[in-house]
């Protein structure tokens, strides 16, 4: 009843939306006070977010560099030849929903899954568009950038175990920088980075004691440096100081914990799963590394699945690239659901932006942010559907365009975080989570 809403919500510079402004303006009409209302706004909120909790956990897979929508999820086989490209166009388990004939693998696996052919992330710009869909936020705030997905959700919420609760898989997407750090949250809420678990001598750092270091030394030594950090912030109380001292400890933690260990070792894994996620490329490996360390308790995994920036000779690159990344991709919804990760795990799949539609003269396509294409499964999303449609030529969303803030909003939703909450700079500066936006409730409500 509070809800009395005016056009489009705007946050003022105090934080206060237009919206609060016109809720506070119905208080004499239902004869409650300020703090009454403010009461029943917290109880409804914790209501509202109790029920939205779908996911323990989140598996980010991140396709840096912008993956070809017209070559894998949404071909165009009636347009003309400099359009449609060199794939035909197949049948999948969707009726009268077709993929590229280099995605055989997720066609068969579409139950598993809901497709979103809308994609808008409103930027050609690799680093700009990677950082909206990476925070959920456009543009950069007073001071610096905003923090990621997967930094706010360490923050907002409580890891599950001794391994770190925000993991990427390599590493951070980057460019010619890294992106989706923490930002002003500050250096405790970066992620743990794991290394390439496809890489021969691959070894997962900080996480083995050197061969001549028992483990009985290493607690004496955490004893003593125990003492100086003590020392240490007496003299400095920085962000920095504090940062260490958790870096130090999550370290600790992981050397001496068997869990941990556990979690990296893929030799655990029996030869026909293996198999299963393929062993050609690095992708294989990098998809059943973050399988396990989901099933072991990671509250976040970014799996970066980048170099797909094909500006020339697009087919020869897909050619390479799409049978594994098919293969790593349908094993692994295959996999957790199997096992019973996708009941409370949320996975999302998406990146900077589509690619043209038209094949340029090096044979290549380029970047294009008004199209693309994303993928959902587990925690409840209704597999099976297709949310969003494009043009003929897949150059424009002509149904349900989701742009970067719904994205960020339906990972926050899913985990019981709630986006409209504001945090707070090292300068007492309050910012929300995310602008006035909501998540793509298709994907529960099905489309």
């Amino acid at each position: 009843m509070l809800d009395i809403k005016a056009g489009q919500n705007q946050i003022q510079c105090d934080g206060m939306s237009r919206r609060q402004l016109i809720r506070l303006g119905a208080l004499s009409v239902l004869g409650l006070s300020l703090p009454d209302m403010l009461r029943i706004e917290a109880a409804q909120a914790a209501t509202g977010i109790a029920k939205k909790a779908k996911a323990k956990n989140v598996l980010l897979i991140y396709l840096g560099g912008g993956l070809t929508h017209h070559d894998t999820f949404d071909p165009k086989p009636d347009a003309p030849q400099e359009i449609r490209g060199k794939y035909s166009a197949i049948k999948t388990g969707l009726s009268g929903v077709r993929y590229s004939n280099m995605m055989p693998q997720m066609a068969q696996c579409t139950d598993l899954y809901a497709l979103c052919r809308g994609q808008v992330t409103g930027s050609d710009h690799h680093e700009t568009a990677a950082q909206w869909m990476l925070t959920g936020n456009y543009g950069v705030m007073q001071g610096g950038d905003y923090p990621s997905i997967g930094s706010i959700v360490t923050h907002e919420t409580q890891p599950l175990n001794t391994l770190p609760p925000y993991i990427a898989v390599p590493r951070n997407h980057s460019f010619t920088w890294e992106l989706g750090k923490a930002a002003f949250l500050g250096e405790r809420f970066e992620s743990f980075k794991s290394g390439d678990p496809s890489e021969k001598n691959w070894k997962v750092p900080n996480l083995s004691l050197m061969s001549d270091v028992p483990q009985d030394r290493l607690v004496r030594r955490e004893t003593m440096l125990n003492a100086i950090d003590h020392l240490a912030k007496r003299v400095d109380a920085s962000d920095q100081v504090a940062s260490m001292d958790t870096f130090y400890q999550k370290a600790t933690q992981m050397i001496l914990s068997s869990e941990a260990r556990k979690a990296f070792d893929l030799s655990q894994e029996s030869d026909a799963t293996r198999d299963a996620y393929g062993r050609k490329d690095r992708w294989g490996a990098q998809a059943l590394l973050s399988r396990r360390l989901i099933e072991a308790g990671v509250r976040f995994v970014l799996l970066q699945y980048s170099a797909w920036d094909h500006h020339g000779k697009i087919f020869e690159n897909c050619d390479r690239m799409l049978p594994g990344f098919d293969q790593a991709v349908a094993a692994l919804l295959k996999d957790m659901k199997e096992r019973g990760l996708l009941q409370d795990t949320l996975v999302a799949m998406y990146g900077d932006f589509g690619r043209t539609s038209k094949i340029n003269k090096d044979d290549g396509r380029d970047h294009w942010g008004n199209a693309g294409v994303m993928m959902f499964a587990g925690a409840g999303v209704h597999g099976g559907q297709v949310i969003g449609t494009t043009d003929e030529k897949g150059e424009y969303v002509t149904e349900r365009p989701i742009r970067p803030p719904e994205v960020a909003a339906t990972i926050y939703s899913a985990l019981g975080i709630d986006y409209e909450k504001a945090l707070y700079t090292p300068q007492n500066r309050p910012v929300r989570i995310l602008p006035d936006c909501e998540p793509i409730h298709e994907l529960w409500s099905g489309a």
